[in-house]
């Protein structure tokens, strides 16, 4: 099978056929060529590649499982049991096909949950539904024999709203279901992979092949980003500089035939300004490269477990599963080629994960807290000296002390309105660079992967030192799938 993307520094798109079927069948040979002709079809009709995922129960599930090793799919086993309780659904002469069969798994996973066994084959075809892009399910259209049957795993799936194709077991005959709703081509990876970027050799590791990813989407949400602020900075300041004009025509009766034009430029310039932020979906783009950037930095920090551990699989990856499915295709393949050494993937986890993000955060908040402390202040000074230039007028207006009239035009009436807009506009500096958050924020994270870098350190074990390190990445990520979360579902507003 190949998964080599168009260039080195794009990342290959993945579809996922899961299944569902009887155990029983009258024409085991007929079915396996019908799905068999399915899969052809599928691989015909969409970009990319299919991954195919079942369970590995008699019947169905190991024809599919065949068809689809025999056309090259690669093929994730969801079991509704552990090994050695799903072993007991099978004589010994049949289980030892199985085991062989499972051992050519890329993934196995485990769906069970406390319960009957019905149950936990229930649980297993919810999550196969959970996770596909088609189900294909061989149905005889009856009702379920028991919890967990193929009829309740199709019902879920309508239910879900999953493409579905259906193979009748006994004409053979083929029907689809809800085709309109499946994506053969995914935007968000199409737009992250057209991203302009230096190329990796063509022969490069699949982790070279992230890596060069990883830089050019990190390069351009870097490069977007002070951007984008900037132009909100401007037309703040554009609609600063209108009122200005404004005022000072009216405090000091300049009738000068500039100011207006001046005023009008201002207020032009701020609405396209605002236009081009808002039609250019400036921070829509930035905020799904900085989200690429960081998903794919914590797949490349990981890469060196030799379970490929699938993190965040509970985060809400709504436009973004795509992504996620590339790069945990990409580094489970490459995890069964060398075992990495523990004690030297921990040392370079803890120096190139943990210890980097550490210096960043300290960096950062060394940066925000000096520009935080001037706008303060600015919004500070702007205030007292609008509340004694009011207090100023008031008393003006009670005790009519003589004063030149450029020195009371400037003090009572320029002053005591262009001085709130300023301390306005201060205020609305801080908040467009988000510095309140930032500053907390970055001692937060920095306290939290302190803790957890102590716990990375004394991890002896695969297992221990994987929870910490999906503790340290959750950490890490959580912020990002914020962002997210606010752009997908402010962007059409």
């Amino acid at each position: 099978m190949s998964t080599a993307p168009a260039t080195a520094s794009q990342l290959p798109l993945f579809h996922v056929v899961g299944f569902t079927g009887h155990r029983l069948l009258a024409d085991e040979p007929g079915v396996a060529r019908t799905i068999a002709d399915v899969l052809r079809e599928l691989q015909r009709e969409a970009p990319g590649e299919w991954i195919a995922l079942s369970s590995a129960a008699a019947g169905a599930d190991l024809l599919f499982v065949h068809a689809a090793l025999d056309l090259g799919l690669g093929w994730e086993a969801v079991l509704p049991l552990p090994l050695v309780d799903f072993e007991r659904d099978f004589s010994p002469e049949e289980w030892r096909p199985v085991q062989a069969l499972l051992a050519r798994a890329e993934r196995i996973e485990v769906a069970t949950e406390p319960g009957s066994r019905e149950e936990a084959y229930l649980t297993g075809g919810f999550e196969i539904v959970n996770n596909t892009d088609v189900l294909l399910a061989v149905w005889d259209g009856l009702p379920a024999r028991g919890k967990g049957g193929t009829a309740d795993v199709v019902a879920y799936a309508r239910a879900m709203g999953r493409p579905l194709v259906i193979i009748n077991p006994e004409t053979k005959v083929v029907r689809r279901e809800n085709f309109d709703r499946l994506r053969l081509h995914d935007a968000n990876l199409r737009y992250l992979n057209a991203v302009p970027g230096r190329t990796a050799p063509a022969e490069a590791s699949p982790r070279d092949r992230v890596a060069a990813f990883q830089q050019k989407v990190d390069d351009a949400a870097t490069q977007s980003s002070p951007h984008f602020r900037r132009l909100i900075a401007l037309t703040l300041a554009l609609h600063v500089t209108a009122t200005a004009l404004a005022t000072a025509s009216l405090a000091f009766g300049w009738h000068w035939s500039a100011l207006p034009w001046g005023k009008l430029a201002c207020l032009i310039g701020a609405l396209v300004v605002a236009m081009v932020v808002r039609y250019r979906h400036t921070q829509h783009q930035w905020t799904r490269c900085r989200l690429a950037a960081e998903i794919t930095r914590s797949a490349l920090a990981i890469w060196g477990l030799p379970r490929a551990t699938r993190l965040f699989a509970d985060f809400d990856w709504a436009g973004l599963e795509p992504l996620r499915r590339s790069l945990d295709v990409l580094h489970r393949r490459a995890s069964r080629e060398a075992p990495p050494d523990f004690d030297t993937f921990k040392q370079g986890y803890l120096a190139g994960r943990i210890d980097d993000q550490l210096a960043y955060f300290a960096r950062q908040e060394a940066k925000a807290n000096p520009l935080l402390a001037r706008l303060r202040a600015g919004f500070a000074v702007c205030s007292v000296a609008a509340i004694v230039f009011t207090a100023g007028y008031a008393l003006q207006e009670t005790f009519h002390w003589p004063l030149p009239a450029g020195v009371a035009a400037a003090a009572f009436y320029f002053g005591p309105i262009m001085l709130p807009v300023l301390a306005a506009a201060f205020m609305s500096l801080i908040s467009i660079n988000d510095l309140h958050r930032r500053v907390a924020r970055y001692r937060e994270m920095s306290i939290r992967l302190e803790t957890v870098r102590k716990e990375i350190a004394h991890s002896q074990t695969w297992a221990g030192l994987e929870r910490a390190i999906a503790k340290a990445e959750r950490v890490l990520l959580q912020e990002v799938f914020e962002w997210h979360s606010i752009t997908s579902f402010t962007e059409s507003h």
